[in-house]
């Protein structure tokens, strides 16, 4: 698995202090604040390349999750602090590949990946449209960042942009 230095190279789109109310019988974070934890941090990866509300609202455009794939990897139990940091993998036309890395920082541990395919969307006709040049233009500057790694991210093989 990849270490934690390796995954410190990417951005960082979230941290959390995980509360007791994440918390399931199994004294454990229930799988549902997963999606929630990965969604926030999704936001704010959408912000980064330009998808923000101002965006939204100007262009009456936004974005279609289409598929996720999730692994748990280790616990996250109460008041350890987690962090999700994100990698772009490729993107189409319309499309775009990316794979959210959960880390729990209190154990130094990777917890959870969410590798994801999301689409760009005219949200006047409710389909999946290009994204625009500026979008795609900060979209393949990023994609040229991490291919820059020295490391694959781990991916199903199961999602092709």
């Amino acid at each position: 698995m990849l270490s934690i230095d390796k995954l410190e190279q990417l951005p960082k789109f979230h941290q959390a202090t995980i509360s007791g109310d994440y918390i399931d019988p199994m004294g454990h974070m229930n799988v549902r604040w997963y999606m929630a934890l990965f969604d926030t941090a999704g936001w704010n990866f959408f912000a980064s390349f330009g998808m923000t509300q101002e965006y939204y609202d100007r262009n009456q455009a936004g974005g279609f999750a289409l598929m996720h794939f999730i692994r748990y990897l280790a616990e996250v139990r109460q008041d350890e602090i987690i962090s999700v940091r994100t990698r772009i993998i490729g993107r189409s036309e319309k499309r775009l590949h990316y794979v959210h890395f959960m880390i729990n920082e209190t154990t130094q541990k990777l917890a959870s990946t969410l590798e994801a395919l999301g689409a760009h969307a005219d949200l006047r006709i409710r389909r999946t449209t290009a994204y625009p040049p500026e979008l795609t233009a900060a979209i393949d500057a990023k994609i040229a960042e991490y291919k820059e790694l020295d490391w694959e991210a781990p991916l199903s093989g199961c999602i092709k942009p």
